[in-house]
């Protein structure tokens, strides 16, 4: 894991499944913040169960070894499609992890119109 990230993530934090077919990466706060949201889903929700499934049965608590690098384990990797080479991204408040392949999928932008229509739909300016 790059310095750069190690400094905003902290030397320990939670690796979890994330959308498209990543992991996110909490710091410790940005987790426990995270969890707090999900526990206070209602319960009788088969949505909301399914969230906590999700996010918070496959979670792991991290960290950085001596070499930079971090210890995921095979359900992870294999989520993420990760064989040999990942990529971290930092987005807001969480970093990204991906396989290579993957990421130069979700990371390619062909059309910027559309993407800039979308952020007039969220609202977003620049």
């Amino acid at each position: 894991m790059p310095a750069k990230f190690r400094e905003l993530l902290g030397e320990q934090f939670v690796v979890t499944k994330g959308f498209d077919g990543c992991l996110f990466v909490f710091s410790e706060e940005g987790w426990e913040a995270f969890e707090e949201k999900l526990q206070a889903l209602p319960m009788d929700k088969p949505e909301a169960r399914m969230l906590g499934r999700f996010f918070i049965a496959g979670a792991i608590d991290a960290e950085v070894d001596k070499q930079g690098r971090i210890l995921i384990p095979a359900n992870l990797l294999a989520h993420a499609k990760i064989e040999k080479e990942a990529v971290i991204a930092g987005v807001g408040n969480r970093a990204e992890i991906w396989s290579k392949a993957e990421w130069e999928k979700a990371s390619t932008f062909d059309d910027i119109n559309s993407i800039a229509a979308k952020m007039s739909e969220y609202g977003l300016s620049i």
